[in-house]
Order: structure tokens, then sequence, then C-alpha cells
């Protein structure tokens, strides 16, 4: 027998039984009773145990402190027990949807057959007949269908389709008490405007907790999950006016039950429709730090920490009901946000970002930036991190400029340069030939048609240690020249660099003077490592994960020594430098131990300071999104200032400044360690010693350079 003819079979069963029959679950008593039995037995309805996914909830993402700062959902829904629904609306929903839920079994014969003789009378499935319990089923298989397929069997107008959720349904109500039921369908239920359940379905239509709703707005959400998209408010005029009838039908129909008076019934029918739109709190263009926002989405989506596929992460982070504790930190972010607004405004085309990255953790503690995140067509909208790389929803970056010149400085130092060594400087720099830098492959690329020249500094004597302060661009190709490109090359990436967009680091002769697109996460966390001498981590955004069962996840820090200890702490004291003898000491420093590098970039066309302190480092870049070549910072109005051109000191280091001194307020100073005068120097510029410029043997041999000892003079 097909299962069209099972259930005609049922049906006449039923119908000689009588329709008000409390459910299969009664004994055979004889006659037609027996007759309903042999029925159910032919149609092999016996319970069926249903698989219950965890419903789709939404994740909540919090700051440091366990502020909550963001949401992500596939589905917006907040479960809620059912003490927690008002009274009023239990009885609206059981009104209109099965008014007979607390007296009859799995199945409502009378309702069941009442829907079979209509659909005989169609010649099709018109009328459901569906039970509260049998809705709930439909839900759960429809929740859980991952394909398309899947979820077109789920809503398939077949008696076969039937017949599955008939079996389900007996097995839910062996399961589940009635109340459980009633909590769980109220909880599964779609009633329009994006909201999953009673609970974001009051918050959205009307302002208010499931168990704060009055009669009218009960009897709108129990009329709203017939035809959810039919009713839909938030879809216009139209659509409210049938969700208004909706709600006049259901008043009625309760009535009807004597569930409230006709007057009550009159009354409510008053009451306007009352629909508020209220936003559905959550994605990154409502959140408080959105580009933070962003990062710890992409952070989910990308990591196998949390999940082994793409599909998998995304339904981890959009459906798992997780609370996701985070290393924002609120006053650090202040503190970031304030000192950008006030040196650079979101009507500027240049835009302004800078990342907060605490050292030995890799934690980020800020993500700011000088126009506001979002996806509407607006001039001063970014619609991509500014802040961040492409694999946490960033873009191609700005070249980082001279603030590579610090791996340079870090690799003659591994080398044993100490840091009073030096050499003359010129005004240009040209290599001699191809074969005078090579690639990591080995491969020469040296550029004898190029010739590099100064935008900050005078040529002459310099050392490791004036050199840096200065900027000079020349002593950098020299010095890059004698420790070896590659050298200089894996040390950036031993302390985490990469290209923002994600491609190979470009290893040309120029390496050294900043040439690659970079983010200010990426050039503060490697700056970060320098501040805990030389422990390089991972940049880390995501702390702690409770999911929605309360089991809690820690996630630690991923550390490494990248450099020896006092490596770090020579180059610190080099770049300490710069803030108060160097390119920065018109800016000046921030009343405790701290170092950085400036970073402009040719003919101004992005600028960037990066610096640290053993307790924060920080990275600030500057550029024009529309594209750095063709606007240049040269000319500009910027913050309400003009500027003939931009550099390093000029923007961003003031920005630095501020932030962590604002970061930093309360926080006790952490003290560099000295460095180790023995192995790196240390008698300063107005003392006289003779030492060899010649650095030590590379990975290949003997590298090129004037092996004469030459003879450091004072200045």
């Amino acid at each position: 027998m097909n299962a069209t003819g099972k259930v005609l079979r049922l049906a006449a069963m039923g119908a000689a039984a009588g329709v008000l029959v409390a459910g299969i679950a009664l004994p055979a008593v004889g006659g037609a009773g027996v007759g309903l039995v042999s029925a159910v037995e032919d149609v092999g309805l016996e319970p069926r145990d249903l698989a219950e996914p965890p419903l789709a909830q939404v994740s909540v993402v919090q700051d440091v402190k366990g502020h909550e700062i963001a949401r992500f959902y596939e589905q917006y829904r907040e479960v809620v027990p059912l003490d927690h629904i008002a009274d009023i609306m239990k009885t609206a929903i059981i009104s209109i949807e099965d008014y007979r839920f607390y007296e009859h079994g799995p199945i409502d014969i009378e309702g069941t057959v009442r829907a079979l003789a209509k659909n005989l009378q169609s010649g099709g499935v018109a009328q459901g007949g569906s039970s509260i319990t049998q809705q709930y089923v439909k839900q759960v298989l429809l929740n859980a269908a991952q394909t398309e397929e899947e979820k077109n069997k789920a809503l398939a107008p077949s008696y076969a389709r039937k017949l599955n959720e008939l079996r389900y349904a007996m097995g839910v109500e062996e399961k589940y008490s009635k109340d459980e039921i009633l909590e769980k369908y109220l909880n599964i239920a779609y009633f329009g405007a994006g909201a999953y359940g009673v609970e974001a379905a009051a918050k959205r239509f009307f302002g208010v907790s499931a168990s704060e709703l009055t009669l009218s707005q009960a009897a709108t959400l129990a009329g709203a999950v017939q035809d959810p998209n039919a009713t839909d408010p938030n879809l216009g005029k139209t659509s409210r006016d049938r969700l208004l009838k909706r709600r006049n039908v259901v008043l009625d129909r309760m009535a009807e039950l004597n569930k409230i008076t006709k007057d009550q019934a009159a009354e409510a029918k008053k009451a306007r429709l009352g629909y508020k739109g209220t936003p559905l709190p959550g994605g990154c263009e409502s959140s408080t730090y959105p580009y933070f926002c962003v990062y710890v989405r992409n952070e989910i989506l990308r990591n196998p920490d949390f999940g082994k596929t793409a599909k998998q992460r995304l339904a981890f982070l959009n459906r798992g009901g997780l609370t996701i504790r985070t290393t924002i930190d609120p006053t650090m972010q202040a503190a970031a946000d304030k000192a950008i607004r006030k040196w650079v405004h979101p009507s500027d085309n240049p835009v302004a970002a800078e990342a907060l990255v605490q050292p030995g953790t890799g934690a980020i503690k800020a993500m700011a930036a000088s126009r506001p995140y979002g996806t509407r067509k607006s001039r001063n909208q970014m619609s991509y991190n500014l802040v961040a790389d492409a694999a946490h929803g960033g873009g191609i970056g700005f070249q980082a400029g001279s603030t590579f010149k610090t791996f340079t400085l870090l690799t003659a130092l591994k080398q044993g340069m100490k840091i009073n060594d030096g050499f003359s400087a010129g005004a240009g720099y040209t290599a001699p030939d191809y074969s005078t830098f090579k690639n990591c492959a080995g491969q020469p690329i040296g550029d004898p048609g190029h010739t590099v020249t100064n935008d900050e500094g005078s040529p002459g004597w310099l050392t490791l240690q004036t050199g840096t302060w200065h900027s000079v661009n020349t002593f950098f190709m020299e010095l890059e020249r004698r420790v070896g490109l590659c050298g200089v090359v894996k040390t950036a990436k031993s302390l985490g660099i990469h290209r923002s967009d994600g491609t190979a680091l470009k290893e040309f002769e120029t390496f050294t003077l900043g040439i690659n697109e970079m983010d200010p996460v990426t050039v503060a966390n490697a700056y970060a490592a320098i501040g805990a001498r030389g422990k390089y981590c991972t940049p880390m955004a995501i702390s702690r994960i409770t999911d929605s069962t309360g089991k809690t996840t820690d996630y630690r820090p991923k550390c490494r020594q990248a450099l020896d200890p006092e490596v770090a702490d020579a180059a610190a004291h080099v770049l300490s430098g710069v803030l108060t003898k160097g390119t920065m000491a018109a800016v000046g420093g921030i009343g405790r131990d701290a170092a950085g590098k400036t970073g402009t970039n040719d003919d101004s066309s992005s600028a960037w300071f990066a610096g640290f302190t053993p307790d924060l480092a920080g990275a600030v870049s500057l550029g024009d999104p529309r594209g750095t070549s063709k606007y240049k910072l040269n000319g500009v109005t910027i913050g309400g200032r003009y500027y003939g051109s931009v550099f390093g000191a000029s923007v961003p280091g003031p920005i630095w400044k501020d932030t962590m001194m604002g970061a930093l307020r309360g926080v006790p100073p952490t003290d560099f360690t000295p460095v180790d005068a023995e192995r790196f120097g240390g008698c300063g510029d107005s003392c006289r010693s003779v030492v060899s410029v010649t650095p030590p043997t590379g990975d290949d041999g003997p590298l090129p350079g004037d092996n004469t000892p030459v003879t450091i003079l004072p200045n």
C-alpha cells in the first residue's frame, strides 16, 4: 500500500472511530477502536527518535572585561525557558495553532482527519492540520537541513513527509512533557523580520522581552508564525496589513474559545500594529569596535582551532551560541580612538589606522582608524579592515617605509656588530652590479640603474645608532649589503612580517626601505617582540570561548624566542634614541622607556610610526586608500592642518605618542633591560675606538665589503 493509501486508511478508521478520539495511544476496545489501531499498525506509525541538533543561537563577543561588543548569528535567536514567556503568549499560540494541544496525544486525529478531508477535496495537500508537536518536528528537520535538497524535502507537500512527521511526533511526545514541547516550539519558530524564537521576535517587533508581551502583541506574534514571509512587517505596508488582519483572526479565535472575552478582543483590535522594527544587534557595522570585530570574525573563520573546515567554522560562529571573550581593552581602545580623532578627520582623504599589541602575549589591545567601518555607499566609510591584513578582512595595506630598517639593524646586531660600529654613507647609493644583492633563492637582484637617495638625515660617517636615529637611506642600503639581504628578510619573517595581501614578500635591494605593503597589526606585533626581549607571539584576539552548554575553552598565547634577548635589548637601546635624538625628537617621548622607528616612503606616498615599551607596542599607518602612487601626502590638509609634506613624525608619530600616554596611564612603567656593553659596546658617540666594520661570515661565505678596520671619530 502506498503512502497515500495508508493515510486514507488511517483517515477512514479515524472517522469511523469518531473525530473526537483523543489519540492513537488509547487502548483498543473493540469496534472502530480496533480498526483505528489496525490502521496505525498497517501504516507503520511507530515512534521514531528525532535527532535534535542544537538550535542556531546568537554568539556574543565581549571585550577583555566581559562587556558585550558584538554579536554574530545565522538566525537571530535567544532561547528562553517557558516561565520567561508571558502566559498570554502561550494562550494565543495554542488557540490559533493547536487549541487541543494539552488534550490530544502526539497526533490530533480531529485536526488531521479534518485536514485530510479538505485535502481530498482539493486533490492535494491544501491544509496542514499539524499539531504543535508536528510543527516542532517540521522546524527541527528544516533547521537540520544542510543542503537545498534536504530543505525542500523537509517542506515537501507530500503524504510521505506527513507520515514521517507523525512518527517523529510520537517519539517527541514520549520523550518530553507538553510544556517542554511548547517551550521548544516557541524557541524554534520563525516569526518574520529576521527574528527566530519568541524572545527575539518580541524584541524585534515591539522592543520588549517575551515575558512582557501584551494581549495585542501576543496575538500578533501568534498570527505571524503561519506564514511569516507573507506577514513580515519589515517588508512594508502590504505585509503589515496582512499581519494586522491575521492578529485579529487570532483575537477572534481566543474569544471563541473563551480564553479572553469578546470585549477584550474588541479592545485589542483597536490597537495599532505597533511594530517598532528594533534593529537586531549584531554584525560588525553596529559594533563598538568594528575593525576589531572584523578581525575576530575572520580569525574564527580561518583558524583550524575553531573547526576543521570553513563550513564547520562558520556554523561554529553563527549557530553556536558562543560567548567569546577577547583581548580588546576598552581603555586602550579609547586612547587610540581619541588620538586618531585629534590628528585625522573622517572626511580627510588620507586615512590613519593604528593597532596596539601586548609584548609577550601578542594580545591585540586596540584597533582604530580615522574612518568608520560600514558597507553602505558612503565616502567616509571603509568596507574593509584598515588595521589588519587581507586574511582578517583587510586590504593591500601601505608600504611600511623605514620601519623596516629595524630588521636590518637587528640582523647587524645578530651578526656581531656593535652599536657604535659604522662607516661612511654617501648622498646616493647605487649597486655596483646585479650580484651586489641576492634574494633568499640566491638570485642576483641588484639594480645598477637605480640610485637611492636620502629623504631624511645627512650623509657622512654614521654608526648603527646615528644611522638609525636619523633614518639615513644610503647608510641602510650599505648595511643591508654587508649583512646580506636574505639575512634581513629572514629576521623580518621571524618576527611575523608578511605582506598584507598575503603574497610573498618582495625581496629586492630596497627591502630595508620598506617597499612591502603592510598592516598595523603585523608591524605592531613585530615591534612587540623586541619589547618582549625577542619573544615573538602570534597576534591573539580571542582568549576564551564558552559554548551554549557552558563548556569553556581557554586560548593561550602561541610564542617562541625569535631573537636573542640581548640582541633585542641592544635594538631597543638604539631605537630609544629615535625619540630623544632622532627623527622623533621634536615630538618627544612618553615619560617612560620607549623606542620606535619612523617610516616615510618615496615622496611621502605613505607614512608610519612603530614603537614599543616593555608593556605595549603600537603601529600607526597613514595613506590615501584611493592609491598612494597617485595621491601622495604632499600639499595636503589633514585634521585641519596643512602639510607641505608628511613624514612619519608629522602625523603617525604624534598619534602614537598620544595613544601610548593615554593607554598606559595608570600602568606602572617597566624599564628596558640595559644593553650588554661588553657585547655591543655602549661608550656613546663621544668615545674613540677602533673597530672592524667587516661583518661576520654569512650563510654563503664571507659577505662583500671593505675589510679595512676604521677609526670611529667623535661627532
